[in-house]
């Protein structure tokens, strides 16, 4: 299993487990749902801001490692590329569970999905200009499933 893999799974149990079973996490979606009722309720969201701009930037130097170390060198732009993508696995991940807010299972499926849609593709031989036209169909497909259809049953 290859290292990024080992290092992703690691760093998704640990953000589950801290977004899901801890008064941080709770606090942290509070916080940014509504800032104010979030103060008012009386905690810090002076500090919840901090940590979850700590938070933000360790995980994004630690992808950039990442990148960095895959694709053997180290440039601001090599990374442009991935934006689509993770902005789709986060927005699918919406999807799963039908939770309707960030999650880091639904993330993490959605990337899988992401991942295995360009596979896909790439072994089919479609134009790499296709495959942004696919990933922009897909996430609104999703998009739709989750505030579309999933305001009618609620």
């Amino acid at each position: 299993m290859p290292v990024p893999v080992i290092l992703t799974l690691i760093v998704a149990a640990l953000l589950y487990v801290l977004t899901e079973h801890t008064r941080i996490g709770r606090l942290l979606f509070a916080t940014g749902g509504n800032e104010l009722a979030t103060r008012l309720a009386g905690a810090s969201t002076a500090r919840l801001k901090v940590i979850a701009y700590v938070l933000s930037a360790t995980l994004a130097s630690l992808g950039g490692i990442v990148v960095a170390a895959r694709v053997g060198r180290g440039d601001v732009s090599s990374g442009s590329s991935l934006m689509m993508d993770a902005v789709a696995a986060s927005l699918i991940g919406f999807t799963v569970l039908g939770l309707r807010r960030p999650n880091v299972f639904g993330t993490a499926v959605g990337a899988v999905f992401v991942g295995v849609l360009l596979n896909g593709l790439t072994m089919l031989n479609a134009p790499y200009y296709t495959q942004d036209f696919v990933k922009g169909a897909v996430l609104v497909g999703a998009l739709a499933m989750t505030y579309g259809f999933g305001r009618a049953r609620s």
